[in-house]
């Protein structure tokens, strides 16, 4: 090979060298690329969580008139929403009637000094007047009798009144104080300090350690019995929604106080049964803590996407479609959310349908807004249905939402997202997710989203808000009962007080009994009748109580 060849044959070597080194570097910034619009994506998530709102809601225009509408085959009517009447309001209310009597001076007649005679009283108006919380200090004293005979011949025959079992022994704890004190912590998420203070007001000192131990011995010892009867039902339900949040337990064994437990919390399904909420505290996340708690329950589980959940054997696991919905929310630009309207099937907001459309007006939008296109349209269509028995709503998924599934996965798997960024985690989330997704039509009974659970999330962090932390692993535990049986009388519509109050009140006598448990169990006819209405703690008192039906 002479010298010229050998020239030629360099030059082309470099110049391969040089393709290769041009196709790295064009490789190397594609990469760059990517790796930036992540990190802008993550920039624009933080300055929304810091300076912006956090919740996925938009803003709406203001109505000056609360309006329903009505859908029906052909076109949809609003109307205006009927004012409620004084009746619905305060009906439940005792009515006290106050006549006000005539002035002796004025009974007699101004022109001829006749007396007059009473003719009829008039109704001129009605006001509420409150009495703000009384507390009095009962002291029991108890009756004792002897036998005049039989201390005649020497005997002493002696009977004593019997005095209504203590709620905790060498305590002045009663069932209407403890239950006010349960009822402004767990009901109003008002925290011990505060209701300290308020005590402090009404003319006496209870301090809040006092309130913390109250609430432990009779969530362990009375209230605990209610949780597990409700934990037993809740294992024989086809359907259960589950969902966890965070928490803070200061001094427990083993752990940090800056470590972060979970407030696990489970609740029956659209089942038509009397509804059920419990709350479980666990130090951790682990799939064992909701395998523990279900152990024996054979249903179907709907949740979010998270991995433990999978450890759960012998059910069957349906996904949120509203978590995967917030995938693609979250990876549309922040300028942009603004415009969006996430529908919900339980929203007191009527909805419109959104639908899909056409390839025109696709080519307008971000495949993060298409797909969040797709998922409302689910859940209009899901509202349509809500009113239908669960058979019948099955019938009307598979015709209905079918094809939209269908639609909206030929339309995902043509995308081809950026590894990292927001819309690659939506799209990655809903096809890992896609058998758990539709899991929902097997069962009319089922819901569409996991909403329900998120509700009852919300409860238990509105008052972590007000008191930030629990102190011990016992307070949380004892939170944890509490909120279960406050959260399922809520459900079942009860008086939440009078519910803790009667729970209170004969529990002492009871905790023996499965006859009597299941006499103050929220389905109870009993317990219907006596919590249904207004607050009453002075007809049915320790020393004179109602008698429990017990067979």
């Amino acid at each position: 090979m002479n010298q010229k060849d050998l020239m030629i044959q360099m030059l082309s070597e470099r110049l391969d060298e040089k393709d290769e080194t041009i196709t790295e570097l064009k490789e190397t910034i594609n990469d760059l690329k990517d790796t930036i619009a992540g990190l802008r994506e993550t920039l624009d998530e933080f300055q929304r969580k810091l300076f912006g709102t956090g919740s996925e809601k938009t803003k709406q225009d203001k109505k000056t008139e609360e309006t329903v509408t009505t859908i029906v085959k052909s076109h949809k009517r609003t109307t205006r929403k009927a004012k409620a009447t004084r009746e619905d309001q305060y009906g439940n209310l005792p009515i006290h009637k106050e006549v006000i009597p005539l002035l002796e001076e004025d009974k007699y007649c101004p022109y001829c000094n006749s007396k007059m005679e009473y003719v009829t009283e008039m109704f001129v108006r009605e006001e509420l007047r409150i009495t703000p919380a009384k507390v009095e200090r009962i002291h029991y004293y108890q009756e004792k009798w002897q036998c005049p005979e039989c201390r005649k011949d020497g005997d002493g025959t002696f009977a004593e009144s019997k005095i209504p079992t203590a709620l905790i022994p060498h305590s002045p704890a009663s069932p209407s104080m403890v239950a006010y004190v349960a009822m402004e912590k767990i009901g109003m998420a008002m925290p011990y300090y505060r209701q300290e203070f308020l005590m402090n007001q009404l003319g006496f000192t209870l301090p809040r350690e006092t309130m913390a131990n109250w609430i432990i011995y009779t969530a362990e010892n009375y209230f605990y019995l209610i949780y597990d009867r409700l934990h037993e039902e809740l294992l024989k339900r086809d359907l259960v929604h589950a969902d966890e949040t965070t928490c803070q337990v200061l001094r427990e064994k083993g752990r940090t106080a800056e470590q972060t437990s979970y407030m696990w919390l489970y609740t029956t399904g659209n089942d038509g049964l009397t509804p059920i909420v419990l709350y479980d505290y666990q130090p951790s996340r682990k799939g064992s803590c909701v395998q523990e708690f279900l152990e024996g329950f054979h249903g179907m589980v709907q949740c979010d996407g998270y991995q433990g959940y999978n450890r759960l054997e012998d059910v069957i696991l349906v996904c949120c479609l509203a978590h995967a919905r917030r995938k693609f929310f979250e990876a549309v630009p922040a300028a942009r959310r603004k415009k969006l309207k996430l529908l919900d099937v339980n929203s007191d907001e009527a909805i419109e349908d959104t639908g899909i459309p056409d390839e025109e007006k696709l080519e307008q939008l971000l495949p993060a807004e298409i797909g969040l296109l797709y998922c409302n349209k689910l859940f209009y269509l899901e509202r349509t249905l809500k009113e239908l028995e669960a058979e019948e709503r099955k019938q009307q998924r598979t015709i209905l939402e079918q094809p939209v599934w269908e639609q909206f996965w030929n339309w995902l798997g043509t995308l081809h997202p950026t590894g990292g960024s927001k819309l690659g985690k939506a799209v990655n989330y809903a096809q890992n997710h896609h058998d758990t997704l539709m899991n929902y039509m097997i069962d009319g009974r089922c819901e569409i989203s996991n909403n329900r659970a998120e509700r009852k999330a919300k409860s238990y962090a509105v008052g972590r808000k007000a008191f930030l932390f629990h102190t011990s692993e016992a307070g949380a535990g004892a939170s944890a009962v509490m909120y279960s049986i406050v959260e399922t009388a809520k459900a079942n519509n009860l008086n939440i007080f009078q519910y803790l109050y009667m729970v209170l009140l004969y529990m002492p006598d009871y905790m023996n009994s499965s006859a009597g448990i299941e006499q103050l169990m929220p389905w109870s006819e009993f317990i219907k009748e006596q919590c249904s209405g207004i607050i009453d703690v002075e007809s049915n008192v320790p020393e004179n109580r109602i008698p429990l039906p017990c067979r």
